[in-house]
C-alpha cells in the first residue's frame, strides 16, 4: 500500500494532494468522493482507491456544500450535570441555530468516557468540532483532519482554532480582592487532576505574592459534595482559612455548606468567591461572590469562529484563530 502523504503541518493528505496523485483535476476528485455522474466507473475507483491509502477524509462541510445538506456541528463536553455546560451549550445551540446548523452534543464526562472519545463518536456525523478536550486537543484535531476544531480552555492547542480563558487577570482580581477585605489566608480550591494543579490554580499561586496572600491549595472531586467534604477535613484539621477562592462556583456552593456546618459566618469567618459566574450563585445564602464568565458570550464567539475557519475569512492556525476572555467579579454577599 502506497504511504500516507501527509498535508501541510503534518495534516491529512487533502483533495489536492489526491488530485495531483491521479493526475485529476479537483473537480474530478470531488465527484469521485461523491459519487456523482460524469466521470468513468474506472476513474472513479482509482481516485477512491487513492484516496484511502493516502488517508484523505472528505469534509463533511465540502460535502455539504455539493448536496445541499445543513452544517453539523459537534460539541463535546464533560458533564451536563454541572450547570455551567448546559448554560455553555445552549449558548452554543443559539448561535447555531442563528446559522440554520445542526448541534450534535457529546456529554463524556461519565464512566469511561473521555475527550477522545467524544471526537471518535462525533467525527462520522460533524463538519466541525467545538469541545473541552483536554488533554489530547491535538488528537481530536488528527480525527477530524481537515475539518476544524475549535478547542476551550486549551491554550497552546495545535487545533485550527481555540479559546483561552485569562486566569492569570481572574486570579489577580479575585486575590486583590480578598486581600482588601483583610484575608491573608486563603486556600485555594482546586479540581482534582490527578494531583496535578489545574491551570487556574496556576495562576493563583503565580499572582499570590503580588497580593500579600498565602495561599494554600487543597483538592476536591468539582462537585458540591466533594467541596465539602473537602473543607470540613481543612477545618478539622485546624487550617482554617479566612478566605476560599474556588475553581468553579458548584465547588464554592460546597464550600458555603462546609463552613455553615462549623457554624462560620461568610464572609465575617471566611470570604467565598467562586469562578464561572452561573445563575446559580445568586440563589445561594449568602450569594456568591464570583469570577463570572460571560457564558452567552463564550459560546457565540466559539461559533462564530468556527464559521469563520469554515468559510476561510479566519486562516486555520492564524492568530487571528485564537481568543482570549476574561472574567468579571461580580460582588455579593460572600466576600
Amino acid at each position: 500500500m502506497t504511504p500516507r502523504t501527509p498535508g501541510a503541518r503534518g495534516k491529512r493528505a487533502t483533495i489536492l494532494d489526491v488530485a495531483a496523485a491521479a493526475g485529476v483535476s479537483r473537480q474530478t476528485v470531488t465527484r469521485a468522493m461523491n459519487d456523482m455522474t460524469g466521470i468513468s466507473r474506472e476513474t472513479r475507483e482509482r481516485v477512491q482507491k487513492l484516496a484511502v491509502e493516502m488517508g484523505y477524509t472528505p469534509s463533511r462541510f465540502a460535502r455539504g456544500l455539493v448536496q445541499g445538506a445543513r452544517i453539523s456541528v459537534g460539541l463535546a463536553i464533560p458533564d451536563l450535570t454541572n450547570p455551567y455546560f448546559p448554560a455553555f451549550a445552549s449558548s452554543v445551540v443559539e448561535a447555531a441555530t442563528e446559522r440554520e446548523w445542526n448541534v450534535v452534543v457529546d456529554d463524556y464526562g461519565h464512566g469511561s468516557g473521555t475527550p477522545a472519545d467524544a471526537a471518535a463518536r462525533l467525527s462520522p456525523h460533524v463538519d466541525a468540532l467545538i469541545g473541552y478536550l483536554e488533554p489530547d486537543p491535538e488528537g481530536a484535531q488528527e480525527l477530524l483532519g481537515r475539518r476544524p476544531v475549535v478547542a476551550l480552555d486549551s491554550p497552546g492547542a495545535g487545533t485550527a482554532g481555540g479559546i483561552a480563558f485569562d486566569y492569570h487577570y481572574a486570579a489577580m482580581l479575585a486575590l486583590t480582592h480578598l486581600a482588601s477585605r483583610g484575608c491573608r489566608k486563603v486556600a485555594y480550591l482546586d479540581s482534582d487532576q490527578g494531583g496535578t494543579p489545574s491551570s487556574r490554580s496556576v495562576a493563583a499561586a503565580a499572582v499570590a505574592p503580588q497580593t500579600g496572600v498565602e495561599l494554600t491549595r487543597i483538592e476536591a472531586q468539582p462537585s458540591a459534595a466533594a467541596a465539602r467534604s473537602a473543607v470540613a477535613q481543612l477545618a478539622q484539621a485546624g487550617g482554617r482559612p479566612d478566605g476560599i477562592l474556588a475553581f468553579n462556583d458548584l465547588m464554592a456552593a460546597g464550600a458555603l455548606k462546609a463552613l455553615d456546618d462549623f457554624g462560620l459566618s461568610v464572609p465575617g469567618d471566611c470570604a467565598v468567591i467562586g469562578m464561572d459566574g452561573i445563575p446559580m450563585g445568586e440563589l445561594l445564602t449568602p450569594e456568591l461572590t464570583t469570577m463570572s464568565l460571560d457564558l452567552r458570550g463564550v459560546g457565540r464567539a466559539a461559533v462564530g469562529l468556527l464559521e469563520g475557519l469554515l468559510s476561510g475569512s479566519v486562516q486555520d492556525r492564524s492568530p487571528g484563530a485564537y481568543l482570549t476572555l476574561q472574567h468579571q467579579l461580580v460582588l455579593r454577599q460572600s466576600a
